[in-house]
């Protein structure tokens, strides 16, 4: 999750979200590139009052500077377009879970069951306990499979939600009467958290999005005990 003073993203969990990562650290490289250019083009003008009459009226210059930012336009466009393929994909899922906003809380239906399902609600700060995180624990988590591709339908029961984890890459609207899908592979077993990131009313910041990924085993065993007390 985030820290304090950080400047960067949170560390990647899934391997979308490792691509988003690398190509955001490739387009500020060319971002980067650019502002210096720019910048020594800048101070070159303001600093010197000489004039190149070849620079001022040439037609390769024009050619260079026409063609340059096109190619740049091109190699940034290229992983982008790939990436943005990819968060699409959604590949036999090994499990489908409904999450549906209400205010304020959250829901979760895991549909490859057949009476799975339960609230999450945020818990009081009141009642956190040594180690919690404020405004981001919930008292039940939704549990999946560590290295699974897991679907997840999103959808509200009353105005405009968002289910975000960004360690995940997941950012999905939660729209009433309409049924959104999101995919992803957690890699490591962890516990991911996230916050409603709509603005759905004076209490949107109390929806805690808990994900929890553990190794296959331990989800069989937790969606057992979860069945037997439903």
């Amino acid at each position: 999750m985030a820290h304090p003073s950080q400047l960067g993203f949170q560390d990647a969990a899934s391997p979308v979200m490792e691509e988003l990562l690398h190509f955001h650290d490739h387009a500020l490289m060319i971002v980067f590139l650019i502002s210096t250019l720019v910048r020594n083009i800048i101070v070159a003008m303001v600093s010197t009052k000489l004039t190149n009459k070849y620079i001022l009226d040439s037609q390769e210059i024009e050619i260079i500077w026409t063609v340059l930012p096109a190619v740049i336009l091109i190699l940034i466009a290229l992983p982008s377009l790939r990436i943005l393929y990819l968060m699409d994909e959604i590949n036999n899922p090994l499990l489908t879970i409904k999450a549906v906003g209400h205010q304020w809380y959250w829901s979760y239906e895991y549909t490859d069951y057949e009476d799975l399902g339960f609230d999450s609600y945020m818990i009081p700060t009141q009642d956190l306990t040594p180690g919690q995180f404020r405004l981001l624990q919930a008292h039940h988590r939704m549990v999946i499979p560590v290295e699974s591709p897991i679907r997840v339908l999103v959808s509200a029961d009353d105005v405009l939600h968002s289910w975000a984890v960004p360690a995940l890459r997941v950012k999905m609207h939660a729209v009433p009467r309409r049924l959104n899908q999101t995919a992803f592979i957690a890699s490591r077993p962890r516990v991911f958290y996230g916050q409603c990131s709509e603005i759905c009313g004076a209490n949107h910041t109390f929806m805690p999005v808990v994900v929890e990924a553990v190794p296959l085993q331990h989800f069989e065993n937790w969606s057992s005990r979860m069945l037997e007390h439903a």
